[in-house]
């Protein structure tokens, strides 16, 4: 009766816990009844990324300013009319190797148009235009991991 104090049973957590380890999976979300559990852990890739977070600010900058191309007014001026990354994963411009690529620079698009793809834990996420403009910069290559919130396209 002690494991259901809390009103969480304990043993079912210990269960999806071993599951993870048992698939190598990142995240594990059980629902019963009323009830959701969600276990989670962070991958060595995860961690990786995550290092230059840590780094000095002296350090990031240069690094952050070579993607702008030298020019940190303008890569203001993209901060705002980025679209973000919505999860982490690998970002694609085209539905398959070798097909037309969703968007291009100068091309008007439309709310809800899909824009890129990014496969995260073996599933293709198509991710869509936020609002309706005219697409005047990519700032991701072909098959790059992102991050979650980094910023992928520019539309004004």
């Amino acid at each position: 009766m002690s494991t259901k104090k809390s009103g969480v049973d304990q043993q079912l957590i210990r269960d999806l816990a071993k599951i993870l380890d048992d698939t190598n999976l990142c995240e594990i979300e059980v629902e019963l009844g009323d009830m959701k559990v969600r276990v989670s852990r962070q991958s060595a890739a995860v961690h990786a990324v995550a290092a230059p977070a840590y780094a000095p600010a002296a350090a990031a900058a240069p690094a952050a300013a070579q993607p702008a191309a030298g020019a940190p007014a303008a890569a203001a001026d993209k901060s705002k009319n980025a679209v973000p990354s919505p999860m982490v994963g690998t970002a694609y411009m085209a539905p398959a190797p070798g097909a037309a690529p969703f968007i291009a620079i100068g091309q008007a698009i439309r709310e809800g148009q899909t824009i890129l793809i990014i496969e995260a834990m073996k599933t293709m996420n198509q991710i869509p235009s936020p609002r309706s403009g005219t697409v005047t910069a990519i700032l991701f290559e072909d098959g790059q991991p992102v991050e979650y919130g980094e910023p992928l396209v520019v539309i004004e």
